[in-house]
């Protein structure tokens, strides 16, 4: 569910198909030297930039650019002059350029150019406070397999020191290429969730995505379902070992529709926890969606309207039209609807009409987008008998707090599910950071990676069932 709608807020010049970024692994002999983030204001969007410096041991620098907000990361540097007092950045395959003054510590104020636009941009050190940088617990780098189709998954297994046995968790990532970590935007939220949970007495399990990482398996046509199977063999994992007090799920997002799918079709789990997770069918998150992140921009009245009414009505297609090639058709009329709005608004909805065509809505059919629009949550919720706990952040605009806990409660109660909590966490958003508006252009400026509140929140209601209370 993260990355549905992050192409419509951002302006045209920024998109990286006319000028696709040539992108760069770094040489064992770098080091990272310092991260420094800033963000673009582009029509009322906030566009984070971050520039990772690298030196090595003879101290020449290489750099490299991330833009969080387009997925995209370790885009090649192909100058960087960087003195006492100021800094260079050229990044020739998207046409781009950065002068900044510095005015402080790392800091540095100026001006970033793309092709013929120019805006102004102070980037200064990126923090992430949060990630651990000691590690007081025992590390194990795991391979797991999936026996219903056969290749092998690679995670971290991380278990407390002392005396056990400990509960077990394994955290299940959203939607999109996830590896262990959950990585996005500069952020590591599995890592720095995984870490609190095992300083707190609970052994965690968060492996790469199939296809991610170091695991093995296909995803081109891979649903939820099929993940499902991939997290039910990380919990056969854990139990084989026979370490472990009990073995509960924490999934994220799209994990939050995965865990109560493996908790009806495996034994071996003990309790599930739903982060952001959806009580609502897909095709309803994406409408309420799109809506919110879209009154997060600039856009007009009007053009809101007719997004809504198109998106709407495009989703209705999909679930309705069996027929590929007929349901293309009519979307593209649909969309046709846009041709009357300002260059603005349809640059804030991610709308060219001069390369606008069948091949830009071809992801709408595939088997992920097929299953997560048409999957009901409820039915599932309704046969799990385990504990529960649920929790959104009041300013998640990805899978709204009220809409969707309020249908997790309902469908828990009429399975008569009698141990679960419902929490709508004040000022977070949908990574569980706390933010002003919520709005996905925040994720990467925010310091924070993940709330301490929600951590504890979750660490000590593990630590209640396991306790029998």
């Amino acid at each position: 569910m993260k990355k549905q709608f992050l192409a419509c807020l951002i302006p045209g010049f920024l998109f990286f198909g006319c000028g696709k970024p040539k992108v760069i692994d770094i040489p064992d002999n770098y080091l990272l030297m310092k991260k420094l983030s800033g963000n673009l204001e582009v029509m009322g969007t906030s566009v984070p930039l971050i520039f990772n410096i690298y030196r090595d041991p003879k101290g020449e620098l290489i750099s490299t650019m991330d833009s969080p907000l387009q997925n995209v990361y370790g885009i090649k540097t192909d100058e960087i002059v960087l003195s006492d007092s100021n800094i260079f950045l050229a990044v020739s395959s998207i046409k781009g350029i950065y002068k900044g003054e510095k005015i402080g510590p790392n800091k540095y104020k100026g001006v970033w150019t793309q092709g013929t636009n120019s805006f102004p941009l102070t980037i200064a050190l990126m923090k992430r406070p949060q990630e651990p940088v000691d590690f007081p617990y025992i590390i194990e780098d795991v391979v797991f397999s999936n026996k219903k189709e056969n290749f092998n998954l690679a995670g971290t297994l991380t278990t407390p020191y002392g005396d056990g046995p400990f509960p077990a968790v394994v955290l299940i990532s959203g939607s999109g290429p996830q590896n262990r970590n959950e990585e996005l935007m500069g952020h590591k939220p599995f890592l720095v969730l995984s870490d609190y949970f095992t300083r707190h007495g609970i052994a965690v399990l968060r492996y790469d995505d199939r296809g991610v990482g170091d695991s093995q398996g296909d995803r081109s046509n891979a649903t939820s379902l099929d993940y499902a199977n991939d997290a039910e063999a990380a919990v056969n994992y854990l139990k084989s070992r026979n370490e472990f007090s009990s073995v509960g799920l924490a999934g994220h997002s799209e994990g939050g529709i995965i865990a109560p799918i493996v908790a009806t079709q495996s034994k071996h789990v003990n309790f599930i926890i739903l982060m952001g997770g959806t009580g609502l069918p897909g095709k309803e998150i994406l409408k309420l969606q799109g809506a919110l992140i879209l009154e997060q921009t600039e856009i007009s009245a009007e053009g809101l309207k007719v997004a809504k009414e198109v998106q709407s009505s495009m989703l209705e297609i999909v679930v309705e039209e069996n027929n590929d090639e007929v349901a293309t058709e009519k979307i593209l009329a649909l969309y046709k609807a846009y041709n009357n709005l300002s260059e603005k608004d349809q640059q804030l909805i991610g709308y060219d009409p001069k390369t606008f065509n069948a091949s830009s809505i071809k992801g709408l059919f595939g088997p992920w987008m097929s299953f997560f629009i048409t999957f009901d949550p409820r039915p599932v919720l309704e046969k799990v008998k385990i504990p529960v706990l649920a929790i959104n952040g009041e300013k998640d605009l990805q899978v709204p707090p009220k809409e969707n806990l309020s249908e997790i409660k309902a469908a828990l109660q009429r399975g008569k599910n009698k141990n679960y909590e419902i929490h709508e966490l004040k000022d977070l958003n949908h990574l569980f950071q706390t933010s002003e508006t919520g709005a996905v252009s925040e994720y990467g400026s925010i310091e924070e990676t993940f709330n301490e509140g929600a951590m504890d929140l979750m660490t000590q209601w593990i630590l209640r069932i396991k306790e029998g209370r």
